[in-house]
């Protein structure tokens, strides 16, 4: 078995979650003596630290693990990648999927708060590009609260063929952009969905968008120029969890 590399996350929720994971590898966790009660008080049901290796520090020597101005809460854990099923072998004999993909969207806070909503509202799983996706980013898992764990993420190295495959295997690819002509009311969300959206300020690329089925918008306020994509995301997330359940 390869050995696999291994990274630090920080945060409450991020660390709690990765040590509920049964499919994630947690090598070791450093705890304040508060943190620690923290966990045994709010799981009493499961012993989280059990065969963890945990060693105990102040807040201070764990501030030198997060350089990124993110608050550790006195939680920081050392863990190994997941794994996760290559997208071809996961959209095999399923119905009514419905996959986010990001198309140069970059900013770790962006796409950790896209995995946060796309958990919360029963997204089936994002498609990322491998090189825009930072896997180790603190800020990305902290963003996540937890979400990380929950979440199908498929990092592909070309954005373009991988929804061309998807149309071919049966997918509708629906692009949200300002000034499209549908709005996200005017569909019936039914079927394999791809959820396409663009980067943080130059939107979906042109050659992307040309193999979207629909262009589609969510209607706000004439006044306001756009949405963070991350609210975007969610609202569309909701929409759509909402229209499955009836």
């Amino acid at each position: 078995k390869m050995i696999k590399s291994s990274y630090f996350i920080v945060g409450k929720h991020p660390v709690l979650e990765a040590l509920k994971n049964n499919d994630r590898k947690v090598l070791k966790i450093f705890l304040t003596e508060e943190s620690k009660k923290t966990i045994h008080r709010e799981n009493q049901k499961k012993n989280l630290l059990d065969d963890i290796k945990v060693y105990f520090k102040t807040k201070k020597e764990l501030d030198k693990y997060t350089k990124e101005q993110i608050t550790h809460q006195g939680y920081v854990a050392e863990v190994e990648h997941l794994d996760y099923p290559p997208l071809k072998e996961f959209i095999i004999n399923k119905d009514n999927l419905n996959l986010a993909c990001l198309d140069e969207v970059t900013d770790p806070r962006n796409i950790g708060s896209i995995i946060r909503s796309a958990a919360s509202f029963n997204i089936d799983g994002i498609i990322v590009k491998e090189r825009h996706f930072q896997d180790e980013s603190k800020l990305l898992y902290k963003s996540a609260s937890g979400c990380m764990e929950l979440m199908n993420i498929f990092q592909v190295s070309n954005i373009n063929s991988t929804i061309k495959y998807l149309r071919e295997k049966n997918f509708w690819v629906y692009a949200f952009e300002t000034g499209a002509n549908k709005e996200i009311t005017d569909i019936e969300w039914k079927g394999n969905n791809i959820l396409l959206f663009g980067s943080e300020g130059k939107g979906i690329k042109t050659h992307t968008s040309k193999y979207a089925d629909f262009n589609v918008r969510i209607d706000i306020n004439n006044m306001v120029e756009s949405l963070n994509i991350s609210n975007s995301a969610a609202i569309v997330f909701h929409h759509i969890n909402k229209n499955k359940k009836n």
